[in-house]
């Protein structure tokens, strides 16, 4: 049921959460995937090519993104929230400006580009929308992470299909460029939803010096959790969903051409991907706020390694939507999830540092996954192959994640 009791109470700050996940839809793999064809001509890349390029571009933003989340933590989130849209656009229009250039220019201007979106897009933006949830959220942060999150679900339904028609009556340049002028002129709204900010602020800070007993967890500092053994324990579960939905995605192009379906089907299901995710999303938020995320991390990856199965067993139609709406599942749950865990587990006074690490991490390998993949490609290696594989990785993490459940040796260590 949708909790429409947190919506009256914080409409304002879940409205920003949506707000700037739905903009980081910009720097996401599915979006940037869509030109992969024309970015592809254009400079005359391969697909490993291109997978390179873009896992350059995205290792690179996982390593400044480690730094630049952290200012979270001190910097007021209007203003950190605002000038990651600023960035985001000029990154659009960087995009948009490297493939009018000739081939030698635009090619320097690629990597750059590609860099920024991924730091700004589906590093920074997201990072603002769901440290802001599971900062000023506590018995109903599944919830309200799942309610911010529904911004990615939108992205996910409303952009693919928008793309594919604009790229059928406008160049893909132009497409960019009107992208980062919209978000531009949509950045000042940032200030209009966090109005108040500072007054929440200031009742965050007195809930913890009265020590406030809200979470579960006590505040640990970014060295302590660094030591913990059950964070390396969860990472390869965590970073399961990242590194195989962007491999997969990124190489959509290829991925339809080799099982002979139609792009215009594989865009359309995600329709089916919005759908489901949304139900999981809502769902999933109900279930971390019952259960704790912490216990549901050994069952997330089910749907990501019944969709990587789905895919490596069948070239029919049907199984296109049937793979986006397994996909969708997997992405609602591992949003809520990934919300909710950092701060259920470590607390919230060093949130920002944490999960810009964590974040940074998931970054980090869906950075790796387009040029792993792409290589394959390169090589010969069926998708069916890359699928199979992917799904026993799944079935390998879970299996890790659950030996993180043990008591752990480590403590906290004060701010």
């Amino acid at each position: 049921m949708l909790p429409l009791s947190l919506l009256r109470a914080h409409g304002r700050l879940i409205a920003f959460g949506f707000f700037m996940c739905f903009c980081s839809s910009l720097g996401q793999t599915f979006f940037i995937a869509l030109f992969g064809g024309e970015i592809r001509r254009a400079f005359d890349l391969s697909d490993g090519d291109f997978g390179s390029i873009y896992s350059m571009g995205t290792l690179i933003s996982a390593a400044v993104l480690v730094w630049l989340g952290r200012l979270i933590d001190r910097v007021p989130l209007a203003a950190f929230a605002a000038a990651t849209l600023v960035g985001l656009s000029a990154m659009c229009l960087l995009m948009g400006l490297a493939g009018t250039l000739e081939l030698q220019w635009g090619a320097v201007l690629l990597l750059p580009a590609i860099f920024g979106l991924r730091l700004f897009g589906q590093g920074l933006a997201s990072h603002s929308a769901i440290v802001a949830m599971g900062r000023y959220f506590s018995a109903e942060r599944g919830r309200a992470v799942s309610l911010a999150s529904l911004g990615h679900t939108l992205g996910d339904a409303f952009l693919p299909g928008l793309v594919v028609a604009a790229l059928a009556v406008a160049a893909w340049q132009a497409i960019w460029a009107g992208a980062g002028l919209t978000l531009l002129a949509l950045s000042p709204l940032v200030f209009v939803l966090l109005k108040g900010q500072r007054a929440r602020d200031a009742a965050l800070q007195a809930r913890r010096l009265a020590g406030f007993a809200g979470d579960a967890a006590a505040d640990w500092a970014l060295a302590a959790v660094l030591r913990d053994s059950g964070l390396w324990l969860r990472l390869p579960a965590l970073l399961a969903p990242s590194f195989i939905f962007t491999g997969l995605i990124f190489h959509q192009v290829h991925l339809a051409e080799t099982k002979g379906w139609p792009l215009a089907l594989l865009a359309g299901s995600y329709l089916v991907f919005a759908a489901a995710s949304v139900t999981t999303l809502i769902v999933g938020g109900l279930l971390v706020d019952r259960f704790t995320a912490r216990r549901l991390v050994t069952l997330f990856l089910a749907p990501l390694a019944m969709a990587c199965l789905v895919l490596a067993s069948s070239d029919a139609a049907f199984a296109a939507p049937v793979f986006m709406g397994l996909l969708g599942v997997s992405a609602g749950i591992t949003g809520v999830l990934l919300g909710a865990l950092w701060a259920e587990l470590y607390g919230t006074s060093h949130l920002g540092a944490i999960r810009a690490f964590g974040q940074a991490a998931m970054v980090f390998s869906s950075g790796l996954a387009p040029a792993f993949m792409g290589v394959l490609i390169d090589l010969g290696f069926a998708v069916e192959r890359i699928a199979a594989g992917a799904a026993l990785y799944c079935l390998l993490a879970a299996a890790l994640a659950r030996l993180a459940e043990r008591p752990r040796k480590v403590r906290p260590q004060p701010g």
